[in-house]
């Protein structure tokens, strides 16, 4: 009796997952002439195959570094040290940008000048840790007739604030919300 052929697990709608090389490396390099850099080489314009050539002289590996160059530009590194030295730096980088948030604060058309000076204390603090404010005034039922106060209260929010903040974008209403939005001012040097 014959019995049957078992074949690999593949589940229905989905192709196995295959990752494209991020670099092209060694023989798989398709082009007459590489331009080479790196260590222990004379830098120059190079066959193919003489690179390749020479990485192998060094047990090292050809790397595509530039292929949109013309001709396309080649290092003699060790491939699994060269991802790793390329993630290590991207990882840094990373580690260094801040992510600017966008903090919000929230008046009505009555808010009284003190709670304002309250709020102002609170968005001074969010401005020096470099974050945005986004100011808005929240108008409920009838107080939409009040539009011209809520956009008062905005610009003098952003007048007791113009030391430290310059106004992105100036009041706007949308809907039942009138919104401003600050971001910090940048450090002189």
């Amino acid at each position: 009796m014959n019995s049957p052929v078992k074949r690999p697990f593949v589940p229905r709608g989905r192709a196995p997952f295959k990752r494209e090389a991020e670099h092209k490396i060694n023989e798989h390099i398709r082009v007459l002439e590489v331009r080479l850099v790196g260590e222990n080489i004379t830098p120059g314009v190079y066959s193919t195959k003489e690179a390749y050539d020479m990485a192998v002289a060094q047990g090292l590996d050809l790397v595509e570094i530039s292929p949109n160059a013309s001709p396309p530009v080649c290092r003699i590194v060790d491939y699994n040290k060269f991802l790793y030295e390329k993630k290590k730096k991207e990882k840094e980088i990373k580690a260094h940008s801040k992510k600017v948030e966008v903090k919000e604060i929230r008046f009505t058309p009555n808010t009284d000048d003190h709670d304002v000076d309250f709020k102002v204390k609170h968005a001074e603090a969010f401005l020096k840790e470099g974050n945005k404010v986004k100011a808005y005034v929240m108008f409920r039922g009838r107080a939409i007739v009040f539009k011209e106060r809520g956009e008062l209260l905005l610009l003098q929010f952003a007048d007791k604030l113009k030391e430290i903040a310059s106004v992105e974008q100036l009041p706007l209403l949308e809907g039942k919300r009138m919104m401003m939005t600050l971001a910090p001012k940048a450090k002189k040097k």
